[in-house]
């Protein structure tokens, strides 16, 4: 098979760039396509050594820094990538990859992080976040949004098979599109890491600073209990508002590399998550040094944390809640043993994940699924 893989655009190394690395590691001989791409040097190790093929935004004054900007000429952009010559087509999709477009003798798997957030369910959070829910900047942003979510819909159909990242995900894919997807949660390289009970006395939130991560909230309630040490690594638009809000005893580290962030990781008192995310690849990561994580109790987090045994939840985004949620975790702690973590974080390994996706693609793959494949299979043993 000739199998090209498409990822929205490739600015940051996160969560949706680990699955991509896996699926390049899964079909190495892919070719890969992508909206824009402006990653560091030093950030494309995850790429395994691919540059690629990319559409007329690339070239657009500050794409590197204002991509999200141009998010209404991405869904123009994505359907001109040729896929006519591919057989399997796989996209890595949180905003417009789904929106290849592909022929009849050709297979799409798409993985959804999730559909775009911003255009469905937390459309209004995120306009009041960005300060376009007044005035005539509003209307027209509610008016490209209405666009897109036509387009978004449209473009479904000419998805063959979905796998979503989580059972929470897989029923947002349910409510927008009206499809049944697949759940493959994304893989945590448990080889990284090492569990220790050993803990330090300070607290960790590490993520993009961007605000539905709502890590200025946390840095608030830490602030509201002087006595207690929370440590910052991350860096985004909700820097200058995580500085703001942070007391003597919150230290802001902003970006740091992976070792740096995977030993604060498994030095931590416990890991705070106060996102509603759609799976959320960090309190795994967390767990898997023996790190207990405190967590919102909403979304992905119901899925990849034991309630009272490798963490707890709080019910409310809110500054309360989280100093409410730390003093119930320093009176009770967790029951998990390091045996509990280690059990639960496996099924979330890589090779678990790589082996669900190889089933899923062969069984949408085989010879009843595929006729471009299967029409030059015939040619080849008629020509010989």
């Amino acid at each position: 098979m000739k199998v090209a893989i498409v990822h929205d655009w490739l600015v940051v190394d996160g969560g949706a760039e680990k699955v991509l690395h896996e699926l390049l590691t899964l079909f190495p001989e892919a070719d890969l396509y992508s909206t824009v791409f402006h990653l560091p040097e030093e950030n494309r190790r995850f790429l395994n050594g691919k540059v690629p093929k990319t559409t007329f935004v690339q070239k657009l004054p500050f794409s590197g820094r204002l991509y999200r900007n141009y998010l209404f000429f991405m869904p123009l952009a994505i359907e001109q990538f040729d896929f006519s010559s591919y057989d399997l087509v796989i996209s890595s999709s949180y905003a417009v990859a789904k929106g290849i477009i592909t022929g009849p003798n050709q297979v799409h798997v798409s993985y959804v992080h999730s559909p775009a957030r911003y255009a469905w369910d937390m459309q209004h959070q995120y306009l009041r976040e960005s300060g376009l829910n007044k005035g005539f900047k509003g209307i027209l942003a509610r008016w490209l949004l209405h666009r897109f979510r036509i387009w978004d819909v449209r473009t479904a159909n000419g998805v063959d098979h979905w796998i979503a990242n989580s059972q929470f995900i897989a029923r947002r894919i349910k409510k927008i599109y009206g499809v049944t997807a697949t759940v493959v949660n994304p893989p945590v390289k448990l080889e990284r890491f090492e569990i220790k009970t050993e803990k330090d006395d300070f607290y960790l939130v590490a993520s993009r600073l961007v605000p539905y991560k709502r890590i200025p909230l946390v840095v608030e309630a830490f602030s509201r209990t002087p006595n207690r040490k929370l440590v910052v690594i991350g860096d985004g638009p909700d820097m200058a508002n995580v500085k703001a809000k942070a007391g003597p005893n919150v230290t802001v580290l902003g970006y740091q590399p992976d070792d740096v962030l995977i030993d604060y990781l498994t030095r931590a008192r416990a890991f705070i998550f106060a996102a509603e995310e759609d799976f959320g690849i960090m309190p795994l990561e967390a767990q898997a040094c023996g790190t207990p994580v405190i967590a919102y109790g909403r979304g992905g987090a119901l899925e990849t944390v034991v309630d009272g045994e490798t963490g707890l939840f709080f019910q409310e985004q809110t500054a309360e809640a989280i100093v409410d949620a730390v003093d119930r975790f320093e009176q009770d702690g967790v029951a998990g043993t390091p045996g509990d973590f280690e059990n639960h974080v496996k099924s979330f390994s890589s090779e678990v994940f790589r082996r669900k996706i190889r089933d899923l693609v062969d069984a949408a793959t085989t010879r009843d699924s595929l006729p471009s494949v299967r029409l030059r299979s015939v040619r080849a043993e008629q020509a010989a």
